[in-house]
């Protein structure tokens, strides 16, 4: 089992930033993704970043030269630094780790106001 727990997120102004961080403890393997999902209020859970033990990084389309993901393997910890950021950003953010199984974060809410 992997449990994950989320902080930072918050209510912040369009084109401003935000940083959330969310670590993982229990069953850790040396090699895994951790990354970050979103959900808006009627939508589908939808993919923001993810990065692998290695450093290899991926993106949203949608997020790229904004956001940026990063992790800190010692301490088991993911980031996601928020620049720029705009109204459509507004959703539960929900950390991610997978090694052949998923675990999900509780999520945190980050709100972005026009």
């Amino acid at each position: 089992q992997v449990q994950l727990v989320e902080s930072g997120g918050g209510l912040v102004q369009a084109g401003g930033s935000l940083r959330l961080s969310c670590g993982a403890s229990g069953s850790i393997f040396s090699f895994n993704v951790m990354g970050w999902y979103r959900q808006a209020p009627g939508k589908q859970r939808e993919l923001v970043a993810t990065i692998t033990t290695g450093g290899t990084t991926g993106y949203a389309h949608s997020v790229k030269g904004r956001f940026t993901i990063s992790r800190d393997n010692s301490k088991n910890t993911v980031y996601l630094q928020m620049n720029s950021l705009k109204p459509d950003d507004t959703a539960v953010y929900y950390c991610y780790y997978n090694r052949g199984l998923d675990y999900w974060g509780q999520g945190t809410q980050v709100t972005v106001s026009s």
